[in-house]
């Protein structure tokens, strides 16, 4: 389960394309957005998460998408999720999600405004394509406690009314925590046995999945590692293992969807994982946009989309 297709990228990383210098900027501009300017946007603000609700609906439509809010009540209280789709020309639907709340006390610009970040520069480039299977971008409230894993997680109301409508979700991607990274020996942890398979240094981005998902994740990572000069890792492990399930792709697992967490692995290498020091400061933002440039082919692979390489060029 830890036997990866293709080879991760050794070595020095070759110079930021334009495409990628571009990336880069927007990608911190979302970012100090939803971590600065909106800020500590937890369960118990609803009005932070209203602003940043406003704020996903403003890029989405400039986008050239329209975003819809998908409601629900959760300890009595009304939250939505928030999609926007690229209608394909089949039945079968990838949903790619990112959560946008954050743990009480933190400005969660790691965890998770980067994840929203890349979702929103993932959409950007999709719009211009015509793919196969329904392409649908979630932001998704109330990953963090107190709802983490419980009914009131946005996803879980997402992937429960998925299965309701007899959608087929051929794959979920949840994009979780992705924009630090270090080139220090021990800078990368694990839970238990997996320090003896994997890197000390947390340079890398990983796939994650479950035994259920472990075709998508040796997919996921396939391509990626075909398009993008980056190191990177996957697995496909045990749920239960400390980690494995600790985002909103577990939600679709338990509705029996193939899903992958794509993350620099949180509070196993991020030293201010749910502090009030998770600032926009904290993250390499070049690193991050090579990560996103490098999702953008893999994205296109799922959905049946032309598939651009990772240097830019393509639809």
């Amino acid at each position: 389960m830890i036997g990866m297709p293709g080879k991760s990228h050794e070595g020095s990383l070759p110079p930021l394309s334009e495409v990628q210098r571009s990336l880069a900027a927007s990608l911190k501009r979302d970012v100090v957005v939803l971590a600065e300017e909106i800020g500590l946007r937890d369960c118990f603000s609803p009005k932070l998460l209203e602003a940043s609700l406003r704020h996903l609906e403003r890029r989405f439509q400039g986008i050239g998408l329209k975003p819809l809010r998908e409601t629900f009540q959760a300890g009595g209280v009304d939250f939505a999720n928030l999609s926007a789709e690229i209608r394909g020309t089949g039945p079968e639907v990838v949903v790619v999600g990112a959560h946008y709340d954050a743990v009480h006390g933190c400005p969660a610009a790691n965890d998770n405004a980067s994840g929203v970040a890349a979702m929103l520069a993932l959409a950007e480039r999709a719009v211009r394509w015509t793919p196969e299977r329904t392409l649908r971008f979630v932001a998704f409230a109330n990953e963090e406690p107190p709802h983490f894993q419980t009914d009131g997680m946005g996803s879980r109301v997402c992937a429960r009314n998925c299965k309701a409508r007899g959608e087929k979700v051929a794959a979920m991607l949840s994009l979780e925590t992705m924009g630090y990274y270090s080139d220090q020996q021990g800078s990368q942890a694990y839970p238990p046995p997996l320090s003896f398979f994997y890197p000390s240094k947390g340079d890398f981005i990983a796939f994650v999945g479950n035994f259920g998902s472990r075709a998508l994740v040796k997919q996921c990572i396939a391509r990626f590692r075909k398009d993008a000069a980056f190191p990177s890792e996957g697995a496909a492990l045990p749920g239960f293992l400390p980690g494995v399930g600790w985002s909103d792709h577990w939600s679709f697992w338990e509705e029996g969807y193939p899903a992958v967490m794509v993350t620099d692995t949180a509070p196993f290498r991020y030293p201010h994982y749910h502090q009030p020091t998770d600032t926009p400061d904290k993250l390499d933002y070049d690193r991050f946009a090579r990560v996103v440039d490098g999702l953008v082919p893999v994205v296109a692979e799922l959905v049946g989309a032309s598939a651009p390489s990772s240097s830019g060029s393509g639809p």
